[in-house]
């Protein structure tokens, strides 16, 4: 089906805990993200994305689900889940949830069962409970995706398996029991009208635990698990599926995305390479090699809940970007750093495909480093001792009015505290500056409505450390990554610039889209 809607939507990820707070907790909710409901059509978005919104004892954000089929208390009900869906399709919008598959909480009931039972037994059938080595070894020398070692031992003497925190036990994915248990989640969530489903960790379903390394990553049994849940999920009508794979193989990537499994699946390639004309040029040159034959949509991300804001990220000696390394308290110049954010924000909406907006990104929040560590939140910052300062810093609630925190985000005390200096970022100061980050967002995503989107484009000839390209609708993308300003090709008319041009050049580190 090549109309489908998601293959070119514009869609915005809400961090639920930090977008709006209704109820004056200081945590974000979904009574505030239904009130500003009318923020997010005016900026012109198709659907959204949110964190996980289970009851959850937040040892990670809320990617450690205690109840797969309910909300969390300090975001709402589940009447309320439901009466956000039908508000943001009465505006047109669309829901993506998040599942988390590779792993539950400790405080799942299940878990509790397991611990509750002896070794061997169903109830630890559904986890990877295993026997220890000599000498009071864990079963092997894994260690986890958080840092500090894979394994945690009970009572029993037993040990059981976490890629990513102690609280977060990983279900064993080759138990009928599991593969069940998740058809009927995805039911649940598609019976009360999500749209899509974002699915977390994707590709490490499955463990090889006789391995000395750590092999977790991409083996051939995760695709049958795809397939059924896509099988689950073609039953309901314009439902879909992306997967959250960080995968170098970009050939295995594409595997996930034949007809029969997930819809899309974000392209984190594009977002980890630095501001740098080949660099772009090849990722996307990558990306639409590995998409376009299989006839998959590709994805376009600057940011998420994981990475350093981008504004943040480009300013800085080194723009290019890992988990392993977020560059944590190298400098970075702000007014470099917002010019060629700008400039990438219109990159992205010009390729063709969906397109993932993370909150704040279309304010040109910056990366809060500055945080206290009493306050940081994020077990990326215990388990490494301190060496990872983790991913709080792109989580701090948002601004929406007023001269000093909270800045409208809430009556109470926001979870983690906002800069004085966000006044200048505001949703009220940007909405009247026409120059402002919101103001080319929105008029940037209500012309990608009309222009951009699903697609083709074709590359153009240009000058060395540019980048320019057509697309279906005749809209050319130019883009200036060189030192010098360059005259403009060609063209009836400027659609949108990042930055002003200059006597009808384009400056450098700047985006122009014609006609």
């Amino acid at each position: 089906m090549t109309d489908a809607w998601w293959r070119g939507a514009a869609i915005y990820q809400v961090y639920l805990r930090s977008f709006a707070d209704g109820n004056g907790d200081g945590i974000g909710d979904l009574a505030g993200l239904r009130a500003r409901l009318p923020y997010l059509a005016e900026l012109g978005v198709d659907a959204i994305w949110l964190n996980p919104w289970y009851p959850s004892p937040m040892a990670d954000g809320g990617y450690d689900v205690a109840d797969y089929r309910a909300i969390d208390p300090s975001f709402g009900t589940l009447a309320e889940a439901e009466a956000y869906v039908t508000e943001a399709h009465a505006l047109g919008i669309r829901t993506i949830i998040d599942i988390v598959p590779n792993h539950g909480s400790d405080q799942q009931d299940w878990f509790v069962q397991a611990l509750a039972a002896t070794p061997g037994s169903p109830e630890r059938e559904r986890f990877l409970f295993r026997d220890g080595r000599a000498g009071g070894l864990p079963p092997n020398d894994w260690q986890s995706i958080f840092n500090g070692p894979a394994w945690t031992q009970v009572e029993d003497g037993q040990w059981y398996l976490h890629l990513f925190a102690p609280e977060q036990p990983d279900f064993n994915w080759r138990n009928p029991e599991v593969v069940d248990e998740f058809h009927a989640i995805l039911r649940f969530w598609l019976d009360r009208g999500v749209d899509g489903i974002r699915i977390d960790s994707a590709a490490v379903l499955f463990k090889d635990l006789a391995s000395v390394e750590e092999s977790y990553t991409d083996h051939d049994e995760v695709h049958e698990v795809y397939r059924g849940w896509r099988a689950i999920t073609d039953e309901y009508q314009d439902r879909f599926l992306v997967g959250e794979m960080w995968m170098p193989d970009q050939e295995r990537f594409a595997l996930y995305l034949r007809p029969d499994e997930m819809h899309t699946a974000f392209n984190f390639d594009f977002l980890s390479r630095p501001w740098d004309a080949d660099e772009l040029r090849a990722s996307i040159d990558l990306t639409l090699t590995t998409h376009v034959p299989i006839g998959a949509p590709p994805t376009w991300v600057l940011s998420n809940h994981d990475v350093t804001r981008p504004v943040t990220k480009y300013g800085r000696p080194d723009t290019s970007f890992s988990h392993q390394d977020r560059k944590h308290g190298m400098p970075t110049d702000p007014v470099l750093g917002e010019r060629r954010a700008r400039a990438a924000a219109l990159l992205a909406m010009a390729l063709p495909g969906g397109l993932y907006v993370y909150q704040g990104e279309e304010l040109g929040l910056p990366e809060v480093e500055d945080l206290p560590d009493d306050l940081l939140q994020d077990p990326i910052f215990a388990r490494s001792g301190g060496t990872d300062r983790g991913r709080d810093g792109c989580r701090v609630p948002l601004p929406w009015s007023g001269q000093e925190p909270p800045f409208g985000f809430g009556a109470g005390t926001p979870w983690l505290p906002q800069p004085a200096d966000w006044k200048n970022l505001t949703v009220e100061s940007q909405r009247a500056d026409q120059n402002s980050m919101f103001t080319l967002y929105r008029e940037a995503l209500q012309l990608r409505r009309t222009h951009l989107g699903d697609g083709t484009l074709t590359w153009q000839n240009s000058t060395p450390g540019t980048l320019a390209f057509t697309r279906d609708s005749g809209l050319h993308c130019l883009v200036n990554l060189t030192p010098d300003p360059i005259p403009l090709p060609p063209h009836k008319e400027v659609l949108l610039t990042s930055a002003p041009l200059d006597q009808g050049h384009v400056p450098t580190d700047t985006t122009a889209w014609l006609h």
